[in-house]
């Protein structure tokens, strides 16, 4: 595991501007392919806006980053909880990018257990092997969230997703009233910055618990780079 920072900003306004900057900075900085993880929620949301307005949208190397999400309810790309359509409306419709440097989770025509089959296949093709080497990340910036029952992506408590070290994409049944697709820990952990968002009292007390040591999925995230948490005040306490 890598080094852990910490960023308290004011508000959930300045921690999406906090958090563009970094990650326009850290792509900029990057030379050929890039990926990057993308996550869902209002915070996330907030960010990719910023993303595709100036000034952030014309210093985005946006021809050579590729897209890919950390996590998928499997419903219809089109239906309101579909994090590929917030992130399609949020910015992906708005700058112009590559098509084939959108990587979509596949949620049609198949089981969620094929989709997360079909998603490591095309995640392995892009890596160009089966195995992953800590000296050489699948993902420049993985970006997270933090549940109010300390799930992050879609690891919740309690399911064997949890426990899956050889599939980089496991489907989840069971925990939440649609399946989801998710990034297991093995490749959230493949990532030079894995990036925790997160904002708002109600992410307080799961924070806390965290902190001093309590055992939830989103604790068990160890990147071989570097861990970010970006907080606001509210959620921190500070």
């Amino acid at each position: 595991m890598g080094t852990t920072e910490k960023h308290v900003l004011a508000d959930a306004e300045a921690l999406a501007h906090y958090a563009a900057e970094f990650v326009t900075a850290t792509l900029e900085a990057t030379t050929g392919r890039a990926n990057v993880a993308l996550s869902g929620g209002s915070t996330p949301k907030r960010l990719y806006e910023l993303l595709s307005a100036p000034p952030f949208r014309d210093r985005m190397p946006w021809d050579r980053v590729h897209w890919y999400w950390g996590d998928e309810r499997f419903v219809p790309q089109d239906d309101a909880q579909s994090n590929y359509r917030m992130t399609k409306l949020a910015m992906l419709d708005k700058v112009r990018i590559p098509e084939p440097n959108i990587h979509a989770v596949p949620v049609s025509g198949m089981e969620p257990e094929q989709a997360a089959a079909a998603y490591e296949a095309a995640l392995q093709h892009c890596y160009g092997s089966a195995a992953l080497d800590p000296a050489r990340p699948l993902f420049d910036i993985v970006l997270l969230g933090l549940g109010e029952d300390g799930h992050t992506a879609s690891l919740f408590p309690g399911t064997e997703a949890l426990t899956e070290r050889r599939r980089w994409v496991t489907a989840v049944v069971g925990a939440k009233p649609e399946p989801r697709i998710s990034l297991t820990y093995p490749a959230l952990d493949s990532a030079r910055h894995c990036v925790f968002l997160v904002a708002g009292a109600a992410k307080r007390p799961v924070l806390e618990q965290l902190q001093a040591g309590g055992d939830f999925p989103a604790g068990h995230v160890r990147p071989v780079g570097t861990l970010h948490w970006m907080l606001d005040r509210a959620a921190a306490g500070e």
